[in-house]
């Protein structure tokens, strides 16, 4: 039985064509290549525990295969399709539920890189195309920072629900009925 953040046998089957063959070693060359599977799954630990790679547990190959080939597949779009894969895949199945999503810089619906410069109202369009799967959210839910007419209006348009509360410095009426006094649950910080 695989461990909670190992890859099922299910999962497995769906990823490994999507893995390129390791190129045969030069004759001489004494070790092999580490399997794909334990490389992944190391690197999978590795980007849910948020710790250094020198932290890896000794059940996985050595931290500088993982980060190695962690860097060849994230050059060659390998990761990518990968996380595609199975983040469709759970979604298919019912376990991954679009109808509420956080938009902020910690969460992952998809993932979009920019400076610390740009306002966070301006990171929201660009970060749609690039999620993860083919379906979209439902709703969006942000801190005030999201609270925003023009972004409100532009995601209605696309069928996605702004959930931000308001700024207490907001000029113009209410877009959002009991919005007011909104909490951020407790489940956006909960780790899984």
């Amino acid at each position: 039985m695989a461990r909670r953040e190992e890859l099922t046998e299910e999962q497995w089957g769906l990823i490994a064509p999507l893995i390129p063959t390791p190129p045969r070693r030069p004759a001489g060359r004494e070790r092999p290549w580490r399997a794909n599977r334990e490389v992944l799954n190391g690197i999978l630990w590795h980007l849910r525990s948020g710790a250094r790679w020198q932290d890896l547990p000794e059940r996985f190959p050595p931290y500088q295969t993982c980060h190695r080939r962690f860097q060849q597949w994230v050059r060659a779009g390998v990761l990518r399709r990968v996380v595609e894969t199975l983040a469709e895949d759970l979604r298919t199945r019912g376990a991954l539920d679009l109808s509420e999503c956080f938009i902020d810089a910690t969460f992952i619906v998809a993932v979009h890189t920019a400076s610390a410069a740009p306002h966070a109202v301006t990171l929201v369009h660009p970060t749609l195309p690039p999620r993860l799967t083919a379906a979209q959210p439902h709703r969006l839910i942000g801190d005030r920072a999201y609270d925003s007419d023009p972004l409100d209006r532009s995601l209605a348009a696309l069928g996605i629900e702004l959930i931000a509360p308001h700024k207490r410095n907001r000029k113009r009426p209410p877009t959002q009925e009991g919005i007011m006094h909104f909490k951020t649950p407790r489940t956006r910080w909960t780790h899984r």
